[in-house]
């Protein structure tokens, strides 16, 4: 089953994301639990928060566990300045217990930049934080997801092997409730030829899946405005960026991409090409716009 979805905007508090994205006939949901642009390390969720978001959820027909929350991008647990370190893991930690509050199916966060370090390094100091928020926050179903990156600058997270290393840093008795997300836009700005062919695409998920030991807990489906290898960080319209139409035909259909969140971010327009392509498996030709 393909659980299509978007990142809504919460104005109104995050119940009202909930009910446009039952409105626009969403099966899967992205949101923020906090301003992104700080790193809200005080900041908590209130009980009655909590019923109304699901209430709000109910009536639009989508699991919580089908609900990702995007983690605050200010976040660089990678960094070796210790200060902005300890800040960046507390702000980690303190989304990760929001979103377990919440009863949301997990949290993604970008790794963020090795600066002057060393990259092998900063995967470790990432790992490091992660297993600090999993010494604070209790066991439950919410797990907590690296994202890759477009590979800018100094930035970690882009390739199976530095995503493999930071998952190999959790214990094993908690790896069950960490994993990874793959975005197609930074895929593609990091040199990944997703868009070359069916094949070249499938390859590109076998290495992730082959080097992590599983397969994505969610996908962002986005084109890219800037070029294969460009490292920019840049979403387009799915059919009207660099990537194009027929990849994202090619990865509906692929196993892994059934009965995970698939989330748009920015307004979701599915445009002629893909919807010509995956009408056969269900993605709506159009849908409205948050």
């Amino acid at each position: 089953m393909l659980l299509l979805g978007a990142h809504c905007i919460d104005t109104g508090g995050i119940p009202m994301a909930a009910r446009r994205a039952g409105n626009a006939g969403m099966r899967a949901l992205q949101i923020f639990s906090a301003i992104p642009k700080y790193y809200n390390d005080k900041v908590g969720v209130k009980p009655d928060r909590v019923a109304r978001f699901h209430d709000a959820l109910a009536e639009a027909g989508i699991e919580a566990r089908h609900v990702i929350v995007h983690a605050a991008y200010v976040l660089n647990c990678a960094t070796p300045d210790e200060e902005k370190w300890s800040r960046a893991a507390a702000g980690l930690a303190k989304e990760f217990e929001r979103s377990t509050a919440l009863g949301v199916g997990g949290v993604c966060f970008h790794p963020g930049a090795a600066t002057t370090g060393d990259r092998t390094e900063a995967c470790e100091r990432v790992a490091e934080a992660m297993r600090r928020a999993l010494a604070v926050v209790p066991e439950s179903h919410t797990r907590l997801l690296i994202e890759n990156t477009a590979g800018a600058g100094t930035t970690v997270g882009r390739t199976p092997d530095e995503v493999a290393l930071m998952l190999n840093g959790i214990p094993q008795d908690q790896r069950h409730r960490t994993g990874y997300g793959l975005d197609t836009c930074h895929l593609f700005a990091s040199g990944f030829p997703i868009a070359e062919s069916r094949a070249a695409l499938t390859q590109v998920l076998d290495d992730f899946e082959r080097a992590t030991g599983e397969p994505p807990a969610f996908l962002h489906l986005n084109d890219s405005e800037g070029a294969l290898g460009s490292n920019k960080d840049r979403h387009a319209l799915i059919g009207q960026g660099l990537i194009g139409g027929a990849a994202f035909g090619w990865l509906l259909q692929d196993r892994r991409a059934q009965g995970i969140p698939l989330i748009r971010l920015g307004s979701w327009r599915v445009q002629v090409p893909v919807a010509s392509r995956a009408a056969s498996i269900g993605l709506p030709g159009t849908t409205p716009t948050w």
